[in-house]
């Protein structure tokens, strides 16, 4: 039988066993009667698992969930760097991934995501984020693996602007994926949550048992929510990005930077067609200032003003105002799932195109 398609298993991979509900339920202990699995609520949880295996298998690796994106990285990079070690990591990346490993003793060399890249001889971790967050760049997954284990390095991929259907690192050399399920995992814009997934089952109880210890641990309703988002993520994923499309074909040669990787005329393109299964709703332009930005967004019926992606709603944000080394007027603008004619109108019309 041939592959199962990705609404299939997203629906199936949160459905549960015969005589059990559509779906596991949160449960919300804290101690429980020795002799079982579980024993202590800091240690294991039913919908832990339950989540941590539908990830796992859409990834193909064993999962570890975690609060949050940066409870996820943060707890991975402890886990496997030493005082000393070399991290390489993208300079064109998440900002707050920088500055963690700017209180770390560590060695830390920034390389944007497009290359070129250095040696990795004496490196320990090689972290890529692509596509990045926000330029939308894009690496090539199983060349950096290739280089990274013949140096002896792992090497991870943040995979939150791709999601797990979009991406499958671990099957491209990838050691370890880590995301944000904030983003689309979850989709619904309404709680904070993160996992690491990784090939290695020795690694993967390495950032389990760190988890314990330091209790960054999620909560059972909030890993429910994540659960149930996960199910419809295929025809979210699916409206999301028909409208990225639409948006890059309406906003082509009339706004400066704009960058989606799905588009064939996008920089980034040829790789990204040879490593993504499927493209997403995160795209990005620019507009001369702030101030642009802001009158956009107060013409805007449908599109708002925050800082995430991949919910449901339209959103922009205006990612300078966060630190990010960019353009003032840089928007990275997450299409949502509104009928597409409508948001390319809205769009459209507040930016003075129409």
């Amino acid at each position: 039988m041939s592959e199962l398609g990705d609404g299939t298993r997203v629906v199936h991979a949160v459905s549960g066993a015969p005589g059990e509900p559509f779906g596991a339920q949160p449960v919300f202990a804290s101690a429980y009667h020795l002799g079982g699995e579980d024993y202590y609520g800091r240690a294991g949880n039913p919908t832990w698992r339950a989540l941590e295996t539908a990830l796992g298998s859409l990834e193909g690796g064993e999962c570890v969930v975690f609060p949050s994106g940066m409870a996820a990285i943060s707890t991975l990079l402890r886990s496997v760097l030493s005082t000393g070690d070399t991290l390489v990591l993208p300079s064109d990346g998440y900002f707050l991934t920088r500055k963690f490993v700017s209180e770390m003793d560590v060695n830390v060399v920034e390389v944007p995501t497009a290359g070129p890249y250095p040696s990795f001889e004496g490196v320990r971790l090689v972290l890529l984020e692509t596509p990045s967050n926000p330029g939308l760049d894009v690496c090539d997954i199983a060349e950096l693996a290739a280089a990274a284990h013949e140096a002896g390095a792992l090497l991870a991929v943040d995979n939150t602007t791709a999601t797990p259907l979009g991406q499958r690192p671990i099957e491209l050399g990838a050691d370890v994926v880590v995301a944000s399920d904030t983003k689309a995992v979850a989709g619904h814009s309404d709680v904070l949550f993160g996992h690491v997934t990784l090939a290695s089952a020795e690694l993967a109880e390495r950032v389990r048992s760190a988890r314990t210890v330091n209790g960054a641990i999620p909560g059972p309703f909030e890993t429910w929510l994540a659960l149930r988002g996960l199910g419809t993520l295929d025809l979210r994923l699916a409206r999301q990005a028909e409208n990225a499309a639409a948006l890059y074909s309406a906003l082509s040669g009339r706004v400066a930077g704009l960058r989606w990787p799905g588009a064939p005329e996008d920089p980034a393109h040829l790789v990204a067609a040879q490593q993504m299964r499927r493209f997403n709703g995160v795209l990005t332009f620019e507009l001369e200032s702030a101030e642009a930005v802001e009158a956009f967004l107060a013409r805007s019926r449908l599109v708002s003003a925050a800082t995430s992606f991949g919910g449901l709603h339209s959103t922009a944000d205006r990612r300078a105002q966060w630190g990010d080394p960019v353009p003032e007027g840089l928007v990275r603008f997450s299409a949502g799932c509104e009928d597409t004619r409508d948001l390319v109108a809205d769009v459209s019309h507040s930016l003075g195109l129409d």
